[in-house]
């Protein structure tokens, strides 16, 4: 026994330990990212147009392997022009009225991500874009490493799913099909 420590002043440091320790261990199941990077590209016939945003943020938890991701439609930069960034946000994503695009749900390999090593996983859930819900399952390859989860994945999403409209006079400079690209570390919380 330690000097000047008793027996009861041990016993109540063990019992707040028991006590706190499931909140420890559980606060380091989640992670979170405030600077994830997402891009899409639009190849159309007559033009190609790129943009990308340093702004997705999101968390992950571990336990229950569910996850929620948004990124304000504002925050892409990297367009053709500044008015071509007006259009996109005022005439196709309504970013005023639909401010943010997000993915929410559950992953469904069984997969521990405490634990070192690279793992393709299909995240299943609800992608939110320009108002409308769509059901989807997106591959994304998934390190862990050094207590950091390093996602990456592509898709593609439909202009058409999400009732966002191209005009007939640019159909040809603006595709149905947009290739999305994400990539995030998380950290623990």
């Amino acid at each position: 026994m330690m000097p000047g420590v008793t027996k009861q002043c041990l016993a109540v440091c063990v019992g707040i330990f028991l006590v706190l320790c499931p909140f420890v261990s559980g606060a380091q199941s989640i992670y979170q990212t405030v600077n994830g990077k997402i891009s899409f590209s639009s190849e159309a016939p007559l033009e190609l147009i790129k943009a990308s945003s340093g702004g997705l943020i999101g968390l992950l938890d571990n336990d229950k392997r569910t996850f929620s991701f948004k990124i304000s439609i504002r925050s892409f930069d990297g367009f053709n022009s500044p008015l071509q960034k007006e259009h996109f946000n005022e005439n196709y994503m309504e970013s005023d009225k639909f401010p943010e695009a997000s993915f929410k749900g559950k992953i469904i390999e069984e997969t521990d991500l405490g634990a070192d090593g690279t793992y393709e996983i299909r995240a299943k859930g609800s992608l939110t874009i320009h108002g409308v819900v769509q059901e989807r399952i997106i591959k994304t390859t998934v390190t862990v490493k050094d207590k950091k989860i390093i996602v990456s994945g592509s898709f593609t999403v439909l202009l058409s799913d999400h009732s966002i409209p191209v005009p007939i006079v640019v159909y040809k400079k603006l595709a149905n099909e947009i290739k999305v690209e994400v990539n995030a570390v998380l950290e623990p919380r």
